[in-house]
């Protein structure tokens, strides 16, 4: 009979989740992982196979516990003006914060498993944007694309306009 595991699974994943989103995948080492999750290497091998195999983890947790939620949210906000003031303040804002965005820069379009977590956070944000704002395909991707665009401006402390100023510009060129 095998030893139990030494550790606990969600929270190695949930730590997991906020080193890459802060460090991203090629920054992370599997010696990283191995300190800040506090577990043996072969531990970790054995439980996700890989370094990959975590990410994928904490990539899906992250869409299930943060983005996915926040994209139900925000299919009940009143306007486009609150849907985007929400959806910026509080978009990919949990411990692993960042986890969507850079997954969709840094792997998303070299690995087609990350690439397929990124595209349905993508699509879960594109459908609350369509059925909130009453717009159509075209106009939520273009939308959601602003709201990522805008989150990704904060997290690199550059600011950007406020959901009035997108808004706005949106009106005059719809």
């Amino acid at each position: 009979m095998g030893r139990p595991r030494a550790f606990d699974e969600e929270q190695a994943v949930r730590t997991a989740a906020e080193l890459f989103a802060v460090r991203g995948y090629e920054g992370t080492s599997v010696d990283d992982l191995v300190t800040g999750l506090g577990v043996h290497r072969g531990s970790l091998y054995k439980v996700f196979g890989s370094k990959r195999g975590l990410y994928l983890a904490a990539l899906r947790r992250h869409l299930d516990e943060e983005v996915l939620p926040l994209a139900a949210a925000l299919r009940e906000a009143e306007g486009l003006g609150a849907l985007l003031a929400q959806a910026v303040a509080a978009f990919d804002g949990g411990p692993a914060a960042g986890l969507l965005l850079s997954a969709a820069v840094e792997r998303a379009g070299s690995d087609p498993d990350v690439g397929a977590l990124v595209g349905e956070g993508l699509a879960a944000l594109d459908d609350a944007v369509e059925r909130a704002g009453g717009s159509d395909a075209g106009a939520a991707g273009v939308l959601a694309a602003t709201v990522l665009g805008l989150r990704l401006r904060a997290r690199a402390g550059l600011g950007g306009p406020s959901a009035d100023a997108v808004l706005a510009f949106a009106g005059r060129v719809g």
